[in-house]
């Protein structure tokens, strides 16, 4: 409790300093404890920052273009925001609200690289190229693998089935010792054949090497991210039927499925019970906070970088939409804390994984069990309760698409 006072003191007195959101500020603060705690770096890694800052995929890419580019700006020129919008279910399971806040579906590695004009090759392979890995990383080059996330034993998770594409840099190595750029802000140590089998569980990109092979060949590409990012947030994005979840449509469709009382794709119906509830507001919690996302659902990280393009009017919009999401994660968070400590469960989780090279995952799962446990347990919101949330919340998400389509329209007019 004393860690976690103290880490609030210095997450306000940022937040007092810099005008950043709570989430954004602790972020930062988490990151520069865990990088001043960090062990010595081992000999043979590439680079000597490592770990997330306020997004995952953007920090790695930083590190492994030598830290030569603000984080903003890669993650701009990424693809920054988006939105996307499901509830899946499958029998004998509850609901499973998935929101991806950043740019989606696009890769982010390869259209950052892209954008930043930064040469690189692409493989796939049928089985694991440890003769390519290494002769990458003797050249110098680091490499970015996509893996099952789950089965990358410093996270503390069960394996999963290896459906979401997980971003991991291969940072170096020694002997059958690889060096991996993941959360933490030392690399991870792990063996060949236990990467392997993490590396091989994610079935689409099964053995992808992507390896950036010189500096940036051109001037960043900036209006073309921008571009594509409004254009994904008006859409189409799929060309199918499936894009009435994504961007603005997506939104909305969240808005209107909050606030249905009489279907069964509303949540007053889809979300009534005590485990599905508690789950669907802890997922919203997570999917705008920490799961393919920076703070605030990356809309105070997409500010930044239109304030560094010269892009200032859109980039307050952004940043005030960037509030309301936080608002709504917020609130997600106070729901399923009044059940216990949700909210010290997901610091000392965060603080964990970033602090530590290898973290001990049975404390990482123990964490993440007490806090489905707590989810569990918000049987005791009554039905006016929840209405009473579900409208509260859906005002916010159309406040935000709101203040969002009237960025999309200054960005437009240039």
């Amino acid at each position: 409790m004393t860690e976690q006072r103290a880490l609030k003191k210095l997450v306000r007195q940022r937040m007092a300093r810099t005008g950043e959101t709570y989430t954004t500020a602790r972020r930062h603060v988490l990151a520069h404890a865990a990088r001043a705690q960090a062990p010595a770096l081992p000999g043979g890694a590439l680079y000597t920052e490592f770990g997330t800052d306020q997004h995952h995929d953007a920090s790695l890419i930083r590190h492994a273009l030598g830290s030569t580019h603000d984080e903003a700006l890669i993650a701009g020129l990424a693809g920054g925001i988006g939105f996307m919008y499901f509830v899946f279910e499958y029998k004998n399971t509850p609901p499973m609200l998935t929101i991806v806040a950043q740019h989606h579906p696009e890769p982010w590695v390869p259209a950052a690289l892209d954008r930043l004009g930064v040469p690189y090759t692409e493989q796939h392979s049928g089985k694991p190229r440890w003769d390519r890995v290494r002769a990458a990383l003797d050249d110098g080059h680091p490499v970015f693998c996509t893996v099952d996330k789950s089965r990358l034993p410093w996270h503390g998770m069960e394996s999963g089935f290896g459906q979401d594409p997980y971003n991991v840099v291969l940072a170096g190595y020694e002997g059958d010792t690889l060096y991996v750029d993941d959360e933490s802000a030392a690399p991870h140590t792990i063996g060949t054949e236990e990467f392997g089998a993490a590396w091989s569980a994610h079935k689409k990109g099964r053995h992808q090497m992507i390896v950036p092979t010189g500096p940036p060949t051109g001037e960043p590409d900036v209006a073309g991210a921008v571009a594509t990012t409004t254009a994904h947030l008006t859409g189409p994005v799929l060309g199918n039927s499936f894009d009435a979840n994504f961007g603005f449509s997506g939104m909305d469709k969240l808005a209107a499925q909050l606030r249905d009382t009489s279907t069964k794709t509303g949540w007053e119906r889809r979300f009534n019970r005590a485990a599905p509830f508690g789950r669907a507001v802890q997922r919203l919690y997570e999917c705008l906070e920490t799961e393919y996302t920076a703070p605030a659902g990356t809309r105070p990280l997409y500010a930044r970088f239109l304030e560094q393009t010269g892009r200032t009017e859109a980039a307050k919009l952004f940043r005030e939409s960037g509030r309301g999401w936080e608002q709504l994660a917020a609130l997600a968070l106070k729901t399923v804390s009044e059940a216990g400590d949700y909210s010290e469960i997901c610091e000392e989780r965060m603080r964990l994984l970033m602090s530590h090279e290898s973290p001990d995952p049975g404390r990482l799962r123990a964490l993440e069990l007490r806090a489905d446990e707590l989810a569990e347990k918000q049987g005791h919101l009554d039905e006016a309760a929840r209405r009473e949330l579900f409208d509260e919340m859906a005002a916010i998400v159309e406040s935000c698409a709101a203040l969002e389509r009237e960025g999309v329209r200054v960005l437009a007019e240039g």
